[in-house]
């Protein structure tokens, strides 16, 4: 093979962007020291440099907005007498910078998988310590939940991809929504029943969006009262199950060990069991259903969420009926397997479409995520999409559907 000195390389043309990247070479017999090209167009901020290998010689090139690279020139060895014709050469991208680039990004994503467990965990350790204490302690913790998701929502609708196509409320009347929306729970807890106060608070912000000054949209007054609705008299509703459904929930084995300071048997009460059952069985949909999209998923679900495909959701709603008749088992409530059943379907189909809703929401307003507050997760509004609707749904079940709530 010929000394290194014995090559030249001229480039012909160069993109802006470097894949696919095809330079010419003419390899000549003048002993040049080319080693540094350098482009010629000087918007180009590209430098290569020639380096011999036993079958050719290599390209590298350097770019202030990218990592170093390697280009394999492969050349025919007949080319390497010839002096006065030029050759063309195939350049190809080395493996070297992908597998740098592949392990940055698998470096990254396990760090944000770690997160995601980290934080999940402690979010569902806390979550279920404030389930089984109950009372104030869960209403409070909701209506804290409550205020930040609705936060999250009003901000989605003031974002740049729905404000283009409709006028936002503005912002003194959100914020006064968020307060309405985190009093809800609290109501609910000590009154029972919420249908007055949201009715008059949703006519107090329609006044306030019609005496505006400026020309008041029927927009503003839609995504308002749908924030009153979805953010606050929704989320109400996991009171109504966890706190107002009070009667015991008779044979349970847990209860009879359970101390005497903290409740005794008195403390499972119907809402108790219904609550984590309801909750585990969300929990078990969305794990089943990333776990069988991941594995099976191939048909789309919905154009609203591509990642979601029938394969995942089969699996989800598989795991979430499968986790609600084990529990029901295990707690000895509801006596009948088909009421579990139910129970697992309407968790299913609630969660699924909570999420859908959002997901839907996201999309009109161009953002990935509704918030950051929680590292790894996104932020409220990401984490209990799939709740907002199975609390009511499970609590209209469990009322009007099991006889004697399901004893």
């Amino acid at each position: 093979m010929a000394t290194p000195s014995s090559y030249c390389v001229k480039i012909d043309t160069l993109r802006t962007k470097f894949l696919p990247l095809s330079v010419h070479s003419s390899i000549c017999n003048r002993r040049s020291p080319l080693q540094t090209l350098i482009p010629r167009r000087s918007s180009i901020k590209l430098r290569l440099k020639l380096s011999t290998h036993s079958d050719g010689f290599g390209i590298h090139y350097n770019s202030p907005k990218t990592l170093t690279r390697t280009l394999v020139v492969r050349a025919d060895a007949n080319q390497h007498h010839t002096h006065d014709h030029d050759a063309a050469v195939e350049v190809s991208k080395d493996n070297g910078s992908s597998k740098e680039d592949a392990d940055l990004e698998h470096k990254r994503k396990s760090g944000q998988l770690a997160k995601r467990v980290v934080f999940g965990l402690g979010v569902g350790i806390t979550a279920g310590g404030v389930v089984l204490i109950g009372g104030w302690v869960f209403s409070v913790t909701l209506a804290a939940v409550v205020f930040a998701g609705s936060r999250e929502y009003f901000e989605l609708v003031r974002s740049r991809g729905i404000a283009s196509g409709m006028t936002p409320p503005p912002r003194y009347v959100s914020r006064v929504c968020s307060v309405i929306c985190a009093l809800m729970p609290l109501f609910t807890l000590y009154k029972g029943q919420i249908d007055v106060s949201v009715a008059s608070a949703a006519f107090v912000v329609a006044m306030a969006l019609l005496l505006q000054r400026g020309n008041p949209r029927f927009s503003q007054l839609s995504s308002t009262i749908f924030g009153l609705f979805y953010c606050g008299y929704l989320p109400s509703f996991w009171v109504k199950l966890r706190c107002r459904l009070l009667a015991p929930a008779l044979n349970i084995g847990v209860g009879a060990t359970w101390p005497t300071l903290l409740g005794g048997q008195a403390h499972w009460t119907v809402g108790l069991i219904a609550t984590l059952i309801s909750i585990s069985s969300i929990v078990a949909a969305d794990t089943f259903a990333f776990a069988g999209g991941k594995a099976f998923g191939r048909t789309p679900l919905t154009s609203i969420s591509p990642k979601k495909t029938w394969e995942g959701a089969i699996a989800g709603l598989t795991g979430c009926i499968v986790t609600s008749v084990l529990l029901s088992k295990v707690f000895s409530w509801p006596t009948s397997m088909l009421s579990a059943i139910g129970m697992g379907f309407l968790n299913f189909f609630g969660s699924l479409f909570g999420d859908l809703l959002e997901s839907m929401i996201k999309r009109d307003a161009g953002v990935k995520d509704s918030g950051s507050l929680i590292p790894g997760h996104g932020g409220i509004l990401d984490r209990v999409d799939s709740y907002v609707f199975t609390g009511a749904l499970v609590y209209a079940f469990v009322r009007n559907v099991l006889p004697l709530y399901g004893v």
